[in-house]
């Protein structure tokens, strides 16, 4: 591989998601990134927040691209990314606090049901579930932005689209995860809070 992949995306996004995570997470102490796609988050958050160990994860095809970021970081809090693809074989760890970003639009509904419904296996009991993304609310786009960019999409493929926040809450909420909080973010996106319940 002759470079790093890199995301203007997540480079744009990478200070506001922090602002907020190192709230939440400031009593977290191992955190599982879904989907960790070119890995700039992950080294990112990691650096900043060292108490906690971020541990990557993403699809086979997209390990080695993760690998060139954790390994030019070479941070002591960032074991070597997993594979994992929702659909099938989860670690065997526990987490408690999950992050996931620009995922829930670009996987299949039935793939983010697959997701929720592994959850429980590896997070413990009051774990955190942040989720960054954009989410259309009562069924409604929130910025014109946001309809363009669920036809752009849909365009690249049938089963992708923005999701609607009641729908993605009762998902939680059958899963034992409470809506906590709610943050607008640039762009219109929104990060999103859950925790799971119990003590």
């Amino acid at each position: 591989m002759t470079g790093k992949p890199y995301s203007p995306a997540s480079e744009r996004n990478r200070e506001p998601i922090l602002a907020v995570l190192r709230t939440w997470f400031a009593d977290r102490r191992h955190v599982l990134e879904i989907g960790s796609g070119t890995g700039q988050h992950g080294v990112h958050f990691a650096a900043a927040m060292p108490h906690l160990e971020w541990q990557s994860s993403d699809r086979e095809e997209n390990l080695a691209g993760l690998r060139q970021w954790l390994d030019e970081a070479a941070l002591p809090n960032t074991p070597p990314p997993l594979e994992l693809d929702v659909t099938d074989t989860w670690p065997n760890d526990h987490y408690d606090a999950i992050f996931s970003a620009n995922t829930l639009h670009i996987m299949a509904w039935q793939e983010v049901e697959r997701m929720f419904a592994a959850l429980p296996s590896v997070t413990v009991a009051g774990a955190c579930l942040a989720i960054y993304g954009p989410f259309n609310v009562d069924g409604r786009f929130t910025s014109d932005s946001n309809a363009a960019f669920d036809r752009e999409l849909k365009m690249r493929g049938a089963h992708m689209g923005i999701r609607d926040t009641a729908v993605v809450d009762a998902l939680a909420a059958s899963i034992g995860f409470e809506l906590i909080d709610d943050v607008a973010m640039p762009a219109n996106n929104r990060l999103r809070l859950w925790k799971r319940r119990g003590t």
